[in-house]
């Protein structure tokens, strides 16, 4: 058994913080149905992605894929004749679109009062940026966490889309959506659920708000404890140009740093900024005489917060992502060995696991529609007049 075993989600989502929160659900367990064009129908970002693409796609793994063109009336009863057994609908469309295609959450939840119905969106359903376009570097602006990355003087380090797409979307959007089903054991009623990334983004700055709130002072970048101001959490080049990372905010652990580099008459100056630049001055010449390896491998025998600093080329054959199950391997038929990110949480009981690889768009279009109650007639009905494929 797997721990969302029995839960059925209608995934309307195309860009990546929806698959995201899916493919979370569909790897413990949940049997994700992704809705989408027929082949050859609308227009999608990732049109014309090959076959090899597809087969590295952690994004569309554990997931069965019906093609419905829901402009049509035909695709829109379809929809919901699936959503009447379904326990929850994802969509990811700007504010009003599920409305004027017939599948909103009042539709829905008329056929099914049971349904969990996730709008994602950049903003939110209300408020004067609902209507606003936007991807992750609009949201972590909007959100706080932009301008509290990088260095003084200099611009804003822009982070990879992991921040609002992935953590205050995707992953938000899974913990509230599994909220909603808890819920619903003891109401019996499913519910809407309005999940906005900058929303997320924001609740994700809860610690560095939490303090701003009470001194009411600015967190700028480089000027905080925890984004490079202080020696003991800081990013340090060594011999070989690569980049150690140290996290010896609590005194025991900067006392250990400093012993193991020679260097205790700074145990007590941790915190004293007139002593900074001299620190760091030391700490930067001194991780300079061995490689970042070295220095791991050295520094990591003590009691010290320290990690190498991976490009993604190195993260994958660290011996401990290895060894927690972080790189999930399989046989293509076609293209052989296939890697990809594994899952995250790891259960005694209910353990989640990559079942099947991303399918083609369609690809059960026919099995899930019958699945629905449509004959094999009317299904070739609907694919002749192009609702669905």
């Amino acid at each position: 058994m797997m721990a969302l075993e029995g839960i059925r989600v209608l995934d309307l989502t195309r860009l990546a913080p929806g698959p995201f929160c899916t493919m979370l659900l569909g790897d413990l367990g949940a049997d994700v149905i992704v809705v989408e064009e027929p082949p050859g129908v609308g227009r999608r970002f990732d049109a014309g992605t090959s076959e090899r693409a597809r087969a590295f796609n952690a994004l569309g793994r554990n997931k069965r894929s019906l093609g419905l063109n829901l402009k049509d009336p035909g695709a829109q009863a379809a929809f919901l004749r699936l959503a009447e057994k379904a326990d929850v609908v994802l969509e990811g469309f700007r504010p009003g679109v599920v409305k004027r295609l017939g599948v909103d959450y009042e539709t829905v939840a008329a056929r099914n009062p049971r349904i969990v119905y996730c709008s994602l969106s950049g903003y939110g359903q209300t408020g004067p940026y609902a209507g606003l376009v936007g991807h992750d570097i609009n949201y972590i602006s909007v959100g706080g966490a932009l301008g509290a990355i990088g260095w003084p003087g200099t611009p804003p380090a822009i982070p990879l889309n992991v921040i609002a797409d992935f953590a205050g979307g995707g992953l938000y959007a899974a913990f509230a959506i599994l909220a909603a089903v808890i819920a619903r054991q003891a109401t019996g009623r499913g519910q809407y659920v309005d999940m906005a990334m900058s929303d997320g983004v924001t609740s994700l700055m809860t610690f560095i708000a939490q303090q701003y709130f009470g001194s009411g002072g600015p967190v700028r970048p480089g000027e905080h404890m925890l984004n490079g101001a202080v020696p003991a959490y800081c990013v340090y080049e060594t011999a070989d140009g690569k980049w150690l990372s140290i996290g010896c905010l609590e005194p025991w652990f900067w006392a250990e740093l400093c012993q193991a580099l020679g260097c205790e008459q700074y145990i007590p100056h941790q915190n004293n900024r007139e002593q900074f630049p001299e620190i760091f001055a030391y700490l930067r010449r001194r991780f300079k005489e061995k490689s970042r390896d070295q220095w791991f491998e050295e520094l990591r025998q003590h009691d010290i917060c320290v990690a190498p600093v991976y490009g993604l080329e190195e993260v994958f054959d660290d011996p401990h992502v290895r060894a927690r199950a972080m790189v999930a391997e399989f046989q293509h038929p076609e293209f052989g060995a296939v890697r990809q990110v594994g899952v995250g949480p790891k259960f005694s009981d209910t353990p989640g696991a990559v079942r099947s690889l991303a399918p083609a768009r369609g690809e059960h279009t026919d099995a899930l529609l019958r699945q629905a109650g449509y004959s094999q007639a009317e299904i070739a009905e609907l694919r002749e007049a192009g609702v669905a494929g």
